[in-house]
């Protein structure tokens, strides 16, 4: 690895406000701001809008895609394959 081109990793605490969570970990991000932690060290800490606690997909509020919906309107659109049965063989 060559020196004095890649950045430097420290911990840091990434705090997602809307849902009112907030990690350490190690990263390369920095920032101005520093929080206290648990620990008593105070680390630099970044404000991220989506985190594991609000994202819908990990909190169980992911919205569904009607895929059957989908097919059925496409049908109705362009037909079902009229003339061509696939359970009937010629």
């Amino acid at each position: 690895m060559q020196q004095d081109k890649h950045p430097e990793y420290q911990a840091v605490v990434f705090r997602d406000r809307s849902a009112g969570y907030a990690f350490l970990t190690r990263s390369t991000a920095t920032s101005d701001q520093t929080i206290a932690w648990d620990d008593g060290e105070t680390y630099p800490v970044v404000d991220v809008e989506i985190s594991s606690e609000s994202h819908p997909f990990y909190t169980g509020k992911a919205r569904t895609v009607d895929s059957e919906g989908r097919v059925a309107r496409f049908e109705r659109r362009y037909g079902a394959g009229e003339g061509q049965n696939p359970d009937t063989s010629d």
